[in-house]
Order: structure tokens, then C-alpha cells, then sequence
């Protein structure tokens, strides 16, 4: 990845650090206040160059920090592009930088979510596929092929932040009976039944499609594990838009292999493409063997939306951060 440098006399420097960070420098000048030095780095920091030029940042934009990287000594912000900032060391950042996240995949990973769960019941691939050669299968009239419907299904949401809130709205237009998890006690309109995650074993078999939207944190980390999932109904569907380590792996292979559940639909993963090893399987365990499992790269909110509304968050920090006001969505102070 090649440094990109504008020539003038700046405010701050902003640097966007890594694939995922540089995806939101494009139009950043249109939406900032004052005139600021961006640069873009590689994920991979090697050169003396860019490690002082990293140092020097005012702002870095990227998704992981921890004892290893280089530390920036004048840092105001450090702006995770994304909800889940699991990948920043909080005891290694710079007490001096602000912590802030961004949000705006909710309606992406929304239609995501109701894409995978209206395949199950709308099977257009395969009867497209069958009458192109004459084959007549799925044709109203006989009962053999008669479909299931999304609307006469139960969702639980383990969750209710931004996304579990934009899962429950869709879930209501499509007349949904609804159940809520969250770790914290919520008020959910429409909802058949809200749970706090002491009753997370009951809330597993409240539904007939448990969509995980949970952050990884220490006390999220393999909250699902063998029992929760054992409470599950035997058809029950598990989808996870949150983190993967939420869901214990070994339990959720071992619970779909062993067909203690319907299925699954899983984006997010265990194991991630890095410098070493760019293309690797998403686990240890081979989940790619099993015919139960929709399998995805981490691609449920990842859209054109999302990135615009993302580098309106960024940029708005950044320009809060330039004026001396308080930016949005602080983690830390």
C-alpha cells in the first residue's frame, strides 16, 4: 500500500492504518473542517518512514493497537472505523488519544440477515434452476412442495443495540413473533418476551432463528457455549452477525455436526486472514465439510452505505476533535 501525502499546510495529521482504514479515505477531504495531512499506511509498519510517520499522527484510523505498535506521542484520537474494537489494547493507547468507534452497518447486516433466513424459505435458486430444464417441482397446486413461511417463524435477538433494534423493526414488517436478550434490562415494542442473559438458556429456546449481534468482550467471550446451545429447539436456527468467539466454536461444530440443531449461518469467524497467512480457513475445525452451515467472510455489513455513513462518523470526530469539541461515540476519553 502506498503513502498518499497532500501537499499544503495542515492542522493535524490524520493517519489511516491498514486495508480496512484506507477504505475511508477516499472523499474524507470534502467532509472535513480544516485542512489536514492524510496519510495511508500499510497494516504492516517496516520502513523507518512510516514508523515515524505514525508516531507523528495526530489521529490514526485503524482497527488494532496493543504493546507491538509504534506509539504515536502527540495522539488526540485513535477512530476504530468499525463497531467492535476488540483489537485495541486500552492499557497500551496513549492516555493522551480519545477511543471512539462508528457504526452505521445496522442496515446492512439487517438485510444481510433476512437475505440467509428468506433463502430457507423461498427457494428461487433451485426452482429457477429446475424450470429452466422443464422441471415443473415447485408449481402451486400439489402438496409435496408446499413452502415454509419467514413470518409464521420467531426470532430471537441476543443484543439490542443498534443492530438487534434495525433486526427487530424488519422482523415486525415481516409480522415475526419476536423474542430479546440483552445484557442489560431493555424495553422492546412488539417483543414477546425479553431476557437478561441470567435467563440466556431459557431465551435459547424461545425461538425458532437466535441471531447473535454481541460484541466480543471478556464477558461475552464463549457465551454460548454447549449448554446454551443443548437449549435450543431441535429445528432452531443460529446466526451470528456479532463476533464469533461469542459462540464457543467447538460447541457450535460438535451442536451442527451432530445435528443437535437445524443449522446455522455464520459471518463472523474464528480464525482471520493476516500478513502470514492471507487465506486461511475461518476455524480450526471444518465447519466447510458440514451441510448444515451457510458460511460467509465477514461480509454482512459491509456495503457502500455503510462506508459512506462510516467516513461521515470519522470525519465529524475529527473535525470535533480539531475545534476542541467532544466527538461522537466515545469509548474512552
Amino acid at each position: 500500500m502506498s503513502r498518499q501525502i497532500r501537499p499544503g499546510n495542515y492542522s493535524m495529521k490524520i493517519v489511516f492504518h491498514g486495508k480496512n482504514a484506507s477504505t475511508f479515505r477516499e472523499t474524507m477531504e470534502e467532509l472535513l473542517s480544516d485542512e489536514h495531512e492524510l496519510v495511508v499506511l500499510p497494516d504492516v509498519l517496516e520502513s523507518a518512514e512510516d514508523i515515524e510517520t505514525y508516531r507523528s499522527g495526530d489521529v490514526i484510523v485503524g482497527i488494532s493497537f496493543n504493546k507491538t505498535t509504534p506509539v504515536p506521542h502527540n495522539l488526540k484520537l485513535y477512530q476504530v472505523p468499525g463497531a467492535g474494537y476488540d483489537g485495541i489494547d486500552l492499557e497500551a493507547l496513549p492516555s493522551t488519544a480519545a477511543l471512539c468507534n462508528c457504526f452505521g452497518h445496522e442496515n446492512a447486516i439487517a438485510e444481510y440477515v433476512f437475505a440467509a433466513l428468506l433463502a430457507r424459505h423461498v427457494p428461487l435458486a433451485e426452482a429457477d434452476s429446475g424450470l429452466r430444464k422443464g422441471d415443473w417441482t415447485w408449481w402451486a397446486g400439489g402438496p409435496a412442495r408446499l413452502r415454509s413461511e419467514l413470518g409464521m417463524q420467531t426470532i430471537g435477538i441476543l443484543g439490542f443495540g443498534h443492530i438487534g433494534k434495525t433486526l427487530a423493526a424488519r422482523a415486525r414488517a415481516f409480522g415475526m413473533r419476536m423474542t430479546v436478550a440483552n445484557r442489560s434490562a431493555v424495553s422492546v415494542d412488539g417483543a414477546d418476551d425479553v431476557f437478561t442473559l441470567d435467563r440466556l438458556r431459557e431465551f435459547m429456546g424461545s425461538a425458532d432463528i437466535i441471531v447473535n449481534t454481541l460484541p466480543l468482550a471478556e464477558n461475552t467471550r464463549s457465551l454460548i457455549g454447549e449448554a446454551e446451545l443443548s437449549a435450543m429447539r431441535r429445528d432452531g436456527i443460529v446466526v451470528n452477525v456479532g463476533r464469533g468467539a461469542v459462540i464457543d466454536e467447538k460447541a457450535l461444530y460438535d451442536a451442527l455436526k451432530e445435528k443437535h440443531i437445524g443449522g446455522a449461518i455464520v459471518d463472523t469467524w474464528y480464525v482471520y486472514p493476516n500478513a502470514e497467512n492471507p487465506a486461511p480457513q475461518p476455524s480450526v475445525l471444518p465447519f466447510r465439510e458440514l451441510d448444515n452451515v451457510v458460511m460467509t467472510p465477514h461480509m454482512s455489513g459491509w456495503t457502500f452505505g455503510t462506508v459512506q455513513r462510516r467516513r461521515q462518523t470519522i470525519a465529524g470526530n475529527i473535525n470535533a476533535i480539531a475545534s476542541g469539541s467532544t466527538p461522537e461515540n466515545l469509548i474512552r476519553r
